[in-house]
């Protein structure tokens, strides 16, 4: 009998973790800074633990989308600077404050906000300018950049720390968008040029996202942001198989486990789960699993993905629920009882592969591993 706690549950492989961002030290160079994306708990793995394995493996900043995620971090005892990447509501301005986060700066209404808040508290806080060169989310035009470097410049508790602008198809080798990607650094380049003939440090310069570090070393600047590469996956690449760089090996960090709570032989003919989407067309023999859409297995997987049992593949077969799914062993199983079922990770095909056969993307799989799944760290190296 298992005595384990909780059936289903993600295992995190911190050694893989730090291979992955030492691969992406080996591909930038040690003279960049790395920032590392930890927001939405760090992808699902978990983001205190994943912000601690990410300064030990070398990065210098980490990367967080909303002031709560960053003031969890300092609780935790993490003092490494930390960029807001969202913009906050301006009552979490205090907060942001109190917790010396560092974040982006589009327009001079919440440049002064933070600097009266700041000054309020006899702070320093640094800040990021951030340009939007074609994402058309957060940022100033290029043209507008200079001007609101002027206006950090005169705040007195504020800090123009680094400047930043996003790409938006880093990711793809189509001729279009890698055109977009060389007019989004063009623009950036010529706001930076706008900043410093104005006799203003931009500080910090960083563009390149996961995609941007795979494909396009001319967006590396001073500073990187990785974010699903660091978590195993590597779109840019699949994307663009004969790009000149050589190749960027990372592994899948999360392995999603289940155990088989329940064997039981069903008949031709006889239906598995909601909706009867799934008719057995033999004798064969069905493993229930504790895992279901409540824990984050997407329900578009029903009928469309399997898992690995004792190193062999079985379908999932029927419509996911909320808290269960079923697999077929087929007429003869080796699978028993309390046995663990691998979703994917590990020894089983990866998100991206679970992704791709769902019409989505790995960090919506990743992310969406509930709260409930409990995280099992294995150390790194």
């Amino acid at each position: 009998m298992s005595k384990e706690t909780r059936a289903t549950r993600a295992i995190v492989h911190l050694d893989k973790f730090a291979g992955n961002l030492r691969a992406v030290r080996a591909r930038v160079g040690a003279e960049r800074h790395i920032c590392a994306a930890v927001k939405a708990d760090a992808y699902g793995h978990g983001a205190a633990e994943i912000a601690r394995a990410s300064l030990e493996a070398g990065a210098s900043h980490l990367g967080v989308a909303t002031a709560q995620e960053g003031a969890a971090l300092r609780r935790q005892g993490i003092d490494a600077p930390i960029l807001l990447f969202a913009q906050p509501l301006p009552g979490e301005i205090p907060g942001i404050v109190e917790a010396g986060l560092s974040p982006f700066v589009s327009d001079a209404d919440f440049a002064e906000a933070l600097d009266r808040e700041a000054a309020k508290a006899k702070a320093r806080l640094l800040v990021h300018l951030k340009i939007d060169t074609g994402m058309r989310r957060l940022g100033c035009p290029p043209g507008e950049a200079p001007a609101l470097a002027r206006r950090l410049a005169g705040c007195p508790a504020l800090e123009h720390a680094g400047t930043a602008t996003h790409l938006a198809v880093s990711d793809s080798a189509a001729p279009d968008d890698l055109a977009y990607t060389g007019r989004q650094l063009a623009l950036f380049r010529g706001a930076l040029e706008g900043i410093r003939a104005e006799g203003l440090n931009p500080g910090i310069v960083h563009a390149a996202n996961s995609g941007a570090i795979a494909l396009h070393p001319e967006a590396w600047f001073d500073m990187v942001r990785p974010g699903i590469l660091l978590y195993g996956y590597n779109a840019a690449e699949r994307a663009c198989p004969e790009s000149s760089l050589p190749p960027l090996r990372v592994e899948p960090v999360m392995e999603l486990r289940a155990k088989v709570v329940l064997v039981k032989k069903i008949s031709k003919g006889e239906s598995v789960s909601y909706g009867r989407t799934w008719i057995a067309n033999r004798d064969t023999t069905i493993a229930v699993l504790s895992l279901g859409y409540a824990d984050g297995l997407p329900r578009l997987a029903s009928n469309r993905w399997q898992v690995r049992i004792g190193g062999e593949a079985h379908p999932l077969v029927g419509t996911i629920c909320m808290d269960q799914c079923m697999a077929d062993l087929g007429p003869s199983p080796k699978a028993r009882r309390w046995d663990d079922a691998v979703v994917f990770g590990g020894a089983a095909l990866g998100a991206d592969a679970l992704a791709d056969r769902i019409g989505t993307i790995p960090y919506e799989i990743v992310c969406n591993i509930s709260k409930r799944v409990p995280r099992t760290y294995l150390p790194g190296n």
